[in-house]
Parts: C-alpha cells; structure tokens; sequence
C-alpha cells in the first residue's frame, strides 16, 4: 500500500501540473490517493483527500451528480471509521438521494448507497432502519439480477446482520446459509464473499451455543482468505481474531492467545501501530491476558487500546468507554484514564 500511496502521489502531481489543482482529473487521482490513505490508517488525511475530491468535483459538475454522489459516499465510509456516524449516516442519505435523481429508484447504484446507509443506521441501533434499508436494497437486486446473483448474496447478509442483532437467530442463520449457497454457485467455495459469509455464519452458531460449528466455519473462512490473499492480510486477522474467540469460549486460553497475537500482529504492520482495528486486536488480547491471570499484560493492552481510541475518536466515543470499562471492571487500576 506505500507502494500505491507513492504512484499516486507522483500521478497527482503530474495531473496538477497538467490539468491545474482544480480539474475533474486531479479529483480521480486525489479520490484514489484518499483510498490509500485510508486503508493504510491515516483517516484524517483520507477525510481531507475526499473532501479535495467533492470540492473539485462539486465545482465541476453541480452537486448533483454521480460523481459527487460517489464523493459524498467514499467520506461517509472515512467518517465512519472516524467514528463520526451521524455525519456518515448524513453522507450516504446525500449519495443516496443524489443516486435516486440520476437513475431512479430502482438502479443497483441506490441499492449500493442505500446498502451502505443500512450499515451505518445498524451501528447507530436503528435495527428497524436498518432492516428496512437492507430489504430494499434485497428487492431492487433481486429484480434486476435475479434470485441467485451475488448482489443478492451480499444483501441476504447484511440482513442477516441485522436480524442477529434483532436477536432472530434463526432468521440470521437461514439468512447466513442462503447467501452462502447463493455465493459458492455464484462465485465458487473458495472465493473471499464465500468467506466472509462463513464467517458471519460462525458467529450466529458462537451465539447459538454451537462452538464447534463455529470453529469450523471460521477455520474455513481462514484458509479460504489465506489461500487468496496470503497470510498477513488484515482479513487472515479478521478470520484468526474470530477464531480466537471461539477458542476462548472453548476455554483453550493459550490458543486463543496466540491467535490474538497473530491477528495483532498483522494489523500492526499493515496499518500502523495506532490504528482503531489495531486497538480491537489490543483489548481482545487484554480480555484473554486477564484471564490466564496476566493482570500487568492485560493492563497494559487496555491501556494502549485507551491510548489509540481517544487519539482517533476523542474523549467521548463508545470505544473510549468500552476501554475504560475493560480496565475498570477487572478491578485494574489504570495508570492513566
């Protein structure tokens, strides 16, 4: 990815050079740039990378344009990560209305826009919200592609989601199984959806009681992501974090250790030792430290995870909370809170 941020750098320059700081060009290159930067952590210079690009192109081509509507989206993710879910939440409802002028209110563009406003109103606990966003998004797909479609798959899932969260496990499971049949005839057993549609599948059977099958479900979506994307992509980390969960649940503290361990380790060197997902990875690490009675370890994991959450989100953000929680429910002082 430094690799990336580098070529698009070099591109921006020549583009400003070419074209001017102000040109539709300059905001492709900037928007591309802004992906870097995000998926290499830097989630303030990604928001100032996509708001160069919505100004740009705002002036460029009015503010309801397609172009504007994929802007507006790409800042809603970025303010998300940046734990910023009302701006997102208002980010993606703009995309979505820009999308719905342009297309009409059935295009699978909206069904993207409105997929990822149900997203973020899941996360913000409007579970109706969201299983109302997801439903559309499910029946505009399904008309225009088809029952079998991985479109449909994604949709199937993301609703899944929402009904787990609704506490309808049942309807999560069959919603999970549907989009994976859906996927494996779609794309293939092998493909990362496949994946990451196992790896919600184990986490409805974790919460049904089903350790083993979960163990199995994520122990697929691992090799399934390892064989894709090799053995340190964040989403191996993703997969061996889940693991270790379960292994945990099972009581194998040591096992689930080290696969915390691993899971950290690979977000560390792909993101940087200060990201949020590093600091899941940190207190997930503390809750098993804590455990296998390493209260000094687990301290310092819920003190570092403290450190990184309230330098991304600030003071007030749920994750501060949730790390402060960490500390303070195990009967650890924390050195500094």
């Amino acid at each position: 990815m430094a690799g990336a941020r580098a070529a698009y750098e070099r591109a921006l320059a020549i583009d400003e050079a070419v074209f001017g700081p102000s040109h539709p060009e300059v905001a492709m290159v900037v928007n591309n740039l802004g992906r870097v930067l995000h998926d290499l952590g830097d989630l303030v210079g990604a928001r100032a990378a996509l708001e160069r690009t919505l100004a740009i192109d705002e002036a460029a081509f009015g503010p309801n344009h397609p172009n504007v509507a994929r802007d507006v989206n790409n800042l809603g993710r970025i303010l998300h990560d940046l734990g910023d879910l009302k701006g997102a939440r208002g980010a993606f409802e703009r995309a979505l209305r820009a999308d719905e002028a342009a297309f009409g209110l059935n295009h699978p563009k909206v069904a993207i826009r409105v997929n990822n406003l149900g997203l973020v109103l899941h996360e913000l606990g409007d579970l109706e919200g969201a299983r109302a966003a997801f439903e559309r998004a499910l029946t505009i797909d399904e008309a225009t592609f088809g029952p079998d479609h991985a479109n449909v798959a994604r949709d199937i899932n993301n609703l899944g989601g929402v009904l787990q969260a609704l506490g309808d496990l049942t309807g999560a499971r069959a919603a999970f199984e549907r989009a994976l049949a859906i996927d494996e005839a779609a794309l293939g057993r092998d493909h990362p959806n496949v994946a990451s549609v196992v790896n919600n599948l184990g986490s409805v059977l974790r919460v049904q009681g089903d350790l083993e099958g979960a163990q199995a479900a994520y122990e697929r979506a691992l090799a399934i992501d390892e064989a894709a994307f090799g053995s340190e992509h964040p989403k191996v980390a993703t997969d061996v974090n889940n693991l270790g969960g379960v292994l945990q649940d099972l009581g194998d503290l040591e096992g689930a250790r080290l696969a915390y361990g691993l899971a950290l380790t690979i977000d560390e060197a792909t993101f940087g030792p200060d990201h949020p997902k590093v600091a899941i990875r940190v207190n997930n690490l503390g809750l098993v430290l804590h455990e296998l009675g390493d209260l000094e370890g687990a301290r310092a994991a819920f003190e570092r995870a403290l450190t990184i959450d309230e330098a991304t989100f600030g003071p007030d953000h749920a994750n501060v909370a949730r790390d402060i929680n960490n500390l303070v429910q195990f009967g650890i002082n924390p050195s500094v809170v």
